[in-house]
């Protein structure tokens, strides 16, 4: 089995969008696409998988059932030959006909939470093509620092809404109401196994 982006692009040094979609129905990697070049990213760790977890029940919560909620892998266009795979993905709308089954063309919300392999990735160029598709939002959430920064998409780039540390709460202009704990949410990063757990015993 493939595991490296160089093993991919030695065997095919350009891929086509209808051969990615293909690659990616068949295997159990998050891979990106743009212009003919893949990207595997690395594998999520506990402390990602944590923060990661954390947002998507707070969004789901916000949602009431009339938003819908979805975390990778999900691939989203940018736009032809180009794909990202968002940690979460959010629509105010559950009926929303940007969500695709085979993959979503728009979203009102995405969250990343940085990875430390290349957090240039998140912080730089996914800012870039996420306000090329047009998301009206964009959360980095960044372990490394403990920040949460907020982007608002206007005149067809972002701004920053807010960056926010522990002890202060980040709050979304795109879902009126919705706000998150800072602290708490770096804390369920580093909380340890649950009581009843195998590791715990």
């Amino acid at each position: 089995m493939l595991t490296r982006a160089t093993d991919l692009s030695a065997q095919q040094p350009f891929w086509t969008q209808e051969q990615y979609l293909a690659l990616t129905n068949r295997c159990h990697r998050l891979i990106e696409f743009t212009d003919g070049c893949i990207e595997i990213l690395p594998m999520p760790t506990q402390r990602h998988q944590a923060i990661s977890r954390f947002l998507f029940l707070a969004l789901i919560a916000a949602a009431g059932g009339r938003g819908d909620v979805y975390y990778a892998p999900l691939r989203l266009r940018i736009r032809n030959d180009k794909f990202r795979e968002p940690d979460i993905l959010m629509v105010r709308d559950a009926g929303d006909p940007r969500c695709r089954d085979d993959y979503w063309l728009g979203a009102d919300v995405v969250m990343e939470v940085v990875s430390l392999d290349d957090p240039h990735r998140d912080v730089v160029e996914k800012r870039i093509d996420y306000a090329e598709a047009g998301i009206p939002e964009y959360w980095i959430v960044n372990p490394g620092e403990e920040t949460v920064t907020v982007l608002t998409l206007g005149g067809g780039e972002y701004r920053e809404h807010g960056v926010f540390r522990p002890g202060s709460h980040a709050d979304s202009p795109t879902l009126p109401g919705f706000s998150i704990s800072i602290r708490d949410l770096f804390d369920a990063a580093t909380a340890g196994p649950r009581p009843n757990s195998p590791a715990a015993e």
